[in-house]
């Protein structure tokens, strides 16, 4: 026994059962304790002595030396003050039993085995694996019957959740739908607020984005939300939603919206734009955001231009002639059950048809994929099981296979792909969130045009069409002073096209950016125009030196223009601000709104639009604490992921009357549509 047991010691002036254990290790320090029977050292005052005594787990480490005695006088101490404070927040009607609890704890104890116990009594080992295997079934129970994802194990949230029941024991009852809806979801929502305070030093250091975007219900017709969200190097986190009728999407209100959230929720003096599609009510929301807050820019978003520069590129006559000859042959594929076996057969189970987030990116992975299967298809159709197949006697059989064996349709599917290629590439850097676009999107677009050049080679009939495209959709869009300002602040660009620093549209760019961002500060303006941007580009000082210049020779995935400008450019200190601010921005508003899709998948989540704009903050804010979730894979695809929803839009041909038909069943009248989608890391 230790010799401290037989001295008094020093404790409080109390009653509590805790101090016939423990006693003070310092006078000056009340929360210091020391355990009577074994000698341990803890903080955490008399109550931890209780637990620790009691062998209540969680907190502290069980008393080697304390009796069956003292654990159940410990633990009803312990259960008493837990009794207490829930009579006190209101609670009196869950409060457990004392002694049953105390009961239960003891109950656990009971199966402590000490070197001569395990001979005696306990819980044998095939009891514990049995025990094991009925908790995991029944987990497993409710994830097949409740519909939730299997990954959902894989959370550390679950982790946790079953980590603290574990520790609590048995007793444990669920909370209540009004629980769920009303007191849990608000304190849950006040602790992601706490967690992103931590993102608000990156807006006041970096600038941020305002990202507005609407999602409606589009099956069932019932809700539309706008959204805003707001954009920093440190990521993107949900900030609020609000529902919304046709009727009253004005510009106005738009304004309104963004201009209160800004004020209330980020600070405007934090903004450096916003970004919205350029649909004619956001345009008329960004001229009243011009006229009161003349220092902020608005933006269109790039991945909405882009995919509308994209969906107009393939409507082009060299381009769609042989998208709709791909159409045919996969639609007379797909509607007959045995052509479509036979085609699985020949390409080992990997489909044709794959489906994307777009009608574009189902068309344009659909081409890719063609190329890839061009000798399985080959093959398929001069094979012996091709002129057995009864389907090979129709006349769309016959179609299909003067197409598949036409050189000039595998030249014509090649050409289109190389020709979109270039700018699903810049799509895919837009959506990728691997670094921050702003800084490459317009210096990526004039890349794309040269590739295009060269892949129609040099020949203007191919190119010219498709480039004016392009110069149509990034007019007033993709274009502005913000854009341009990016492109010649990005050091990449800068220092490796001659042509840039003689650009008189850059010029006039950057001139109009530097008015806006410093805007009434005309020193500043001075500062940065006729002094500062002059060491930028002559490559005085800093800019100068060879790891300046080695550091920006490349555009790898890791380079980041900001951080390039934080390590050289500290002698331009106001030019610095502004392209440290800029080149940090994102150019894309759209996010991914599974969240809200989930919501509304089950009529069981009668939310209101308070609880719904609640529930969406916790979900969509809690990838940000989880960088397994909020770092992209490495060779992401951001067109693949779509649903069978755009994949139908593959299979729609003109009838003769001119009317759209979905071809859905063969001629012989049975389904044929048994999708099997090949993995995305199959393609691309």
């Amino acid at each position: 026994m230790d010799t401290s047991s037989n001295s008094p010691g020093l404790k409080r002036n109390s009653n509590d059962v805790g101090w016939e254990y423990g006693s003070l290790c310092d006078p000056k320090n009340p929360d210091r304790l020391k355990c009577k029977l074994c000698g341990k050292e803890m903080g955490g005052g008399v109550y931890r002595i209780k637990e620790h005594i009691a062998h209540r787990k969680g907190n502290v480490t069980p008393c080697p030396r304390s009796t069956k005695e003292d654990q159940s006088k410990c633990m009803k101490a312990v259960m008493e003050s837990i009794n207490k404070k829930k009579k006190k927040k209101g609670e009196a009607g869950d409060v457990v039993d004392a002694d049953l609890e105390a009961n239960l704890e003891s109950s656990k104890l009971s199966t402590f085995q000490g070197p001569v116990d395990k001979f005696v009594t306990g819980v044998t080992e095939q009891e514990e694996t049995n025990s094991m295997h009925v908790v995991q079934q029944t987990c497993a129970r409710w994830l097949y019957r409740s519909g939730v994802p299997f990954d959902a194990v894989e959370s550390d949230s679950f982790r946790s959740f079953c980590e603290a029941l574990g520790r609590l024991g048995p007793g444990w009852v669920p909370p209540s739908q009004c629980e769920l809806r009303e007191t849990l979801l608000k304190e849950e929502e006040e602790a992601v607020k706490e967690k992103l305070k931590s993102l608000e030093g990156e807006w006041e250091e970096n600038g941020c984005s305002i990202l507005m975007e609407t999602w409606s219900d589009t099956k069932k017709k019932k809700k539309k939300m706008m959204s805003l969200c707001v954009n920093s190097r440190g990521g993107t986190c949900y900030l609020s939603s609000k529902e919304t009728l046709k009727e009253s999407e004005t510009g106005e209100f738009i304004f309104e919206y963004v201009d209160k959230c800004m004020v209330d929720v980020v600070g405007a003096e934090k903004v450096v734009q916003v970004i919205t599609d350029s649909a004619e009510n956001n345009l008329a929301a960004a001229k009243m955001l011009k006229e009161k807050r003349p220092g902020i820019f608005w933006s269109c978003c790039a991945a909405h231009t882009l995919n509308l520069m994209l969906e107009d590129i393939v409507k082009l006559p060299k381009i769609s002639e042989y998208i709709d000859k791909a159409k045919a042959l996969t639609m007379f594929i797909y509607a007959h059950e045995e052509t479509l076996d036979m085609m699985r057969d020949y390409t080992k189970e990997r489909d044709v048809v794959r489906p994307g987030v777009t009608r574009f990116a189902t068309t344009f992975l659909t081409l890719q994929s063609l190329l890839e299967k061009e000798q399985h298809l080959k093959s398929m159709f001069v094979s012996s099981d091709w002129s057995r197949c009864k389907d090979s006697k129709y006349l769309k059989g016959r179609s299909s296979y003067y197409t598949c064996l036409s050189p000039a349709f595998w030249n014509g599917i090649s050409r289109a792909v190389k020709l979109l290629e270039p700018l699903v590439k810049v799509l895919r850097m837009v959506e990728g969130e691997k670094k921050a676009s702003m800084g490459f999107i317009y210096g990526e677009i004039v890349e794309a045009k040269r590739s295009i050049k060269a892949a129609a080679n040099d020949l203007e009939r191919y190119y010219k069409p498709i480039f004016e495209i392009i110069d149509e959709k990034v007019k007033g869009r993709l274009d502005s002073p913000l854009h341009l300002t990016a492109y010649l602040l990005n050091p990449f660009y800068f220092y490796n096209e001659p042509t840039v620093k003689l650009d008189e549209k850059l010029m006039n760019g950057f001139l109009s950016c530097v008015e806006t961002f410093y805007h009434g500060e005309f020193e500043k303006q001075d500062q940065v125009v006729n002094h500062e941007f002059r060491d930028y580009r002559d490559k005085l000082k800093l800019f100068g030196i060879p790891l300046a210049l080695r550091g920006c020779e490349k555009n790898k995935d890791e380079f980041n223009p900001g951080n390039w400008w934080s390590l050289y450019g500290s002698h331009v200190p106001n030019l610095a601000m502004l392209a440290r601010k800029i080149l940090s921005l994102a150019s894309n508003c759209q996010r991914n709104w599974s969240v809200f899709e989930e919501i509304h998948k089950s009529e069981r989540n009668t939310l209101d639009a308070d609880q719904m704009n609640s529930l969406v903050f916790v979900q969509f804010n809690s990838k940000l604490f989880n960088e397994q979730k909020r770092i992209k894979e490495e060779n992401l695809d951001v067109l693949v992921g779509g649903d069978e929803e755009n994949v139908e839009e593959w299979f729609v041909e003109l009838d003769q009357d001119g009317e759209e038909e979905v071809i859905d069943e063969d001629e012989d009248g049975d389904s044929a549509f048994h999708f099997v989608f090949e993995s995305d890391d199959e393609l691309l």
